[in-house]
């Protein structure tokens, strides 16, 4: 491997249940925020989840909404969007949901275009 990295690609899953104390919102107020592409989750773990670190201070990362419509417009699936969103970009010289965490949605923004 490459150079060492503190592990920003560990994903901690938040189930429905999770999700409804976590945002404080009830399970059909949840279910549209995925609906609504405010959050985006996967299946991949035999149950619904959706990474905890989507949430920030009790809410959906506001610049993570317009990030999935945009990877979703070129065709990505929600597995594929979540795996964008936790790989290493060369260009952003980190991960998309680290740098939109930093609060850099134009650059992740920019980047998700090139992928259509």
């Amino acid at each position: 491997m490459s150079e060492t990295s503190p592990e920003p690609t560990a994903i901690e899953w938040l189930t429905m249940p999770d999700l409804v104390e976590r945002l404080d919102e009830p399970l059909g107020r949840v279910r549209r925020m995925i609906s609504e592409q405010y959050l985006v989750g996967s299946n991949r773990n035999g149950v619904f989840g959706v990474p905890a670190q989507f949430i920030v201070d009790g809410h959906p990362l506001s610049s993570l909404r317009g990030t999935i419509i945009v990877l979703t417009d070129a065709g990505f699936t929600d597995d594929e969007v979540i795996d964008w969103l936790f790989s290493e970009d060369d260009e952003l010289g980190r991960t998309p949901i680290a740098a939109l965490l930093d609060g850099h949605k134009s650059a992740v923004r920019r980047v998700a275009r090139t992928l259509a």
